[in-house]
């Protein structure tokens, strides 16, 4: 418990270091609101479900392709702030990259600047936690575009959902198939049905109806605070 006390306090510590530094703008306007405190109830908690599409998975060689958000709110999905968008990255995308995101070279002619995207996720982000499946994308990613824009990488206070369900199967001190923690897997093991996969906002969608689902199968939903689910 302290160390996740420690861990966020640091998150807060840094957040009013780096404000300092950060010129007026996007980011600054984002470390401007301070992270939710570590004892918000889980029902209290603003969280933003966020997930990527990339050309590959190095945050320094590769690019961010499109970006998908949807605000979780009181345990609820506010699905008209969904927001999708794909980015005009300047590489060529590969066939094999294709048919996984199914997004063209002709739709990223199409997209909307970096500086753009990442402005509007900035401006949800504000004063929630992001919540992803798999964080390092998300979080790598995220900060190699700040880096690039404005010169800093923030930290982001996050939720895992990949790290929620592997704390409850490493408890179990049982072996399993690393590929139970796949989205889709964890989805199907809680009843939840299908979605149609490698589509930012559908993932993001996808993901807080998993953390939805994995909050309502703890024994004791009541109790659920952040300091009990942020990594």
């Amino acid at each position: 418990m302290h160390s996740l006390i420690n861990y966020l306090v640091g998150y807060e510590t840094k957040r009013k270091r780096l404000l300092k530094k950060v010129p007026k703008g996007p980011l600054h306007d984002f470390l401007s609101v301070p992270f939710p405190a570590l004892d918000t109830p889980i029902d209290e908690l603003p969280i933003l479900a966020v997930d990527f599409e990339t050309t590959g998975l190095d945050a320094k060689a590769d690019k961010l392709l499109s970006v998908g958000f949807v605000l979780l709110d009181q345990e609820q999905i506010k699905l008209n702030s969904s927001y999708h968008q794909i980015i005009k990255a300047k590489t060529q995308l590969e066939e094999s990259n294709v048919i996984i995101h199914q997004i063209t070279d002709a739709q990223k002619e199409q997209g909307q600047p970096l500086a753009t995207v990442v402005e509007q996720l900035l401006k949800a982000l504000a004063g929630k936690v992001m919540l992803v499946h798999f964080a390092r994308i998300e979080r790598q990613f995220l900060q190699q575009a700040c880096l690039e824009l404005y010169g800093f990488m923030p930290d982001f206070p996050m939720i895992d959902t990949l790290v929620v369900a592997k704390r409850k199967l490493d408890k179990r001190d049982v072996a399993y198939d690393p590929s139970e923690l796949r989205l889709s897997n964890l989805r199907h093991q809680l009843k939840l049905p299908d979605h149609h996969g490698h589509d930012a906002l559908n993932d993001a969608i996808a993901t807080a109806e998993l953390l939805l689902a994995q909050m309502a199968n703890r024994a004791n939903t009541d109790n659920i605070l952040l300091k009990d689910i942020i990594l």
